[in-house]
């Protein structure tokens, strides 16, 4: 039998536990991911104008919402887009006293873009986006925020956070008749889309394919119908957003719709 200590103990150590897990994840909330290492560089010049447009499709990175925090992301990071929409979070690392900014700031950025490989460079010199290697190039002005520009390259610590985005996940529709492209942005929570579907009221739910980057497809016939979107993110929730155009909605307009909760 127990005794009465062993009983109190064994209670105050189950409530210890219980306490450490909700403060590791809280239900529906995306969590994020441990630290870890790095290099970031800098591109698209002072006013990030050549950032625009970019492998995940998101065009005019102003008026998608993500401004010139922003950032393209080696292969070993970018996933064959599966990362486009995802936030980091990143610290500069240089121990030198001169590459960082006093502080250390961190800055967060959304992966919007693709970094290529450059396989006439080595990886230390020049190659800086080869595999295996994680890197961020990032967008002029956020990179200035964690080092002066002299210092051209340096080593960060990076985590994936958590997408804190402004207003519901916003659908953009383009293509004709048999052919609808959906360009997902504004994506709160994990950021990416591993699985999208559209439903018009005509019709069932029907899985769309992921085109390029965040561009999503399908050829079956949705116009006169008002349509419906569902979202699942890499950590497994899914947000639907139900009849966020009218059955008069047109090829070239944008809808939006619920987002996830950060």
């Amino acid at each position: 039998m127990w005794s009465n200590n062993s009983k109190v103990v064994a209670v105050a150590t189950l409530v210890v536990a219980l306490a450490g897990a909700a403060s590791a994840r809280v239900p529906g909330v995306y969590s994020g991911g441990p630290w870890q290492s790095a290099h970031a560089t800098f591109y698209g010049g002072s006013d990030a104008s050549g950032t625009m447009g970019g492998a995940c499709g998101y065009g005019n990175l102003y008026s998608a919402g993500y401004g010139v925090e922003t950032g393209a992301l080696s292969t070993a990071l970018f996933n064959q887009g599966l990362s486009c929409g995802a936030c980091f979070e990143l610290k500069c690392a240089a121990g030198d006293g001169r590459s960082c900014h006093p502080g250390s700031p961190s800055i967060r950025i959304t992966a919007t873009n693709f970094c290529p490989p450059n396989y006439a460079l080595p990886s230390d010199a020049g190659g800086w986006c080869n595999p295996p290697r994680p890197h961020f190039d990032l967008s002029m002005p956020v990179f200035l925020r964690i080092a002066p520009y002299r210092a051209g390259i340096v080593p960060v610590s990076y985590r994936r956070v958590g997408c804190r985005r402004s207003g519901g996940i916003r659908f953009s529709v383009n293509g004709f008749r048999y052919f609808n492209l959906v360009l997902i942005t504004n994506v709160a929570g994990a950021g990416d889309v591993v699985r999208a579907s559209v439903k018009a009221s005509h019709t069932g739910w029907l899985p769309l394919a992921r085109n390029w980057g965040q561009n999503w497809q399908s050829n079956s016939i949705l116009v006169g119908g008002a349509l419906s979107f569902r979202v699942t993110a890499s950590d497994r929730r899914t947000v639907t957003s139900w009849n966020v155009a009218a059955p008069g909605w047109r090829f070239g307009q944008t809808f939006q719709g619920k987002n996830f909760r950060v």
